[in-house]
């Protein structure tokens, strides 16, 4: 179902927010849901008090579960979180990196990790998002490491 439109955002004065169609064609193709997710979202679902169909999954209490939670809202909540936590200023698109970091983690082939995501081009997979966990750097390093120190290599 395709939601349009335009509201205001109360948390934000003066702001207004829109609901529209999906950024590229590739946002809107559908995705799977793992199935602990699914769980996890419907039990989210029947607990919030906004539940009916035509509510929004993470609905606005401000809109009365009509609309989603505004950007600015859930910023200002992840600025929070992150502050709470000790981690200081940090955005929420942090959180597309860190995915596409343990998809590389995980060994998810690049075709995959670029549909996963919804990036049109595979170069903004490889480009933007390219960031290797650092552990997988210092596991890669000492894999080299120890292969150019085993005695065979230092044989020779």
């Amino acid at each position: 179902m395709s939601r349009r439109g335009t509201f205001a955002d109360s948390g934000a004065p003066g702001l207004r927010q829109q609901v529209d169609d999906v950024k590229t064609i590739y946002s809107g193709k559908l995705m799977s849901i793992d199935a602990q997710m699914l769980e996890v979202l419907k039990a989210w679902r029947q607990n919030t008090r906004f539940s009916s169909d035509e509510d929004w999954m993470f609905a606005s209490p401000a809109q009365c579960g009509r609309l989603p939670v505004s950007s600015p809202w859930v910023w200002q909540m992840f600025q929070k979180a992150a502050a709470k936590a000790g981690i200081g200023k940090l955005g929420t698109h942090s959180l597309r990196h860190s995915y596409r970091s343990w998809l590389d983690a995980v060994g998810t082939a690049i075709a995959v990790q670029q549909k996963l995501m919804r990036h049109s081009d595979i170069r903004t997979t490889l480009n933007i998002y390219g960031d290797v966990v650092t552990d997988e750097m210092a596991e890669a390093h000492s894999k080299v490491a120890g292969l150019a120190l085993s005695p065979k290599v230092i044989a020779n």
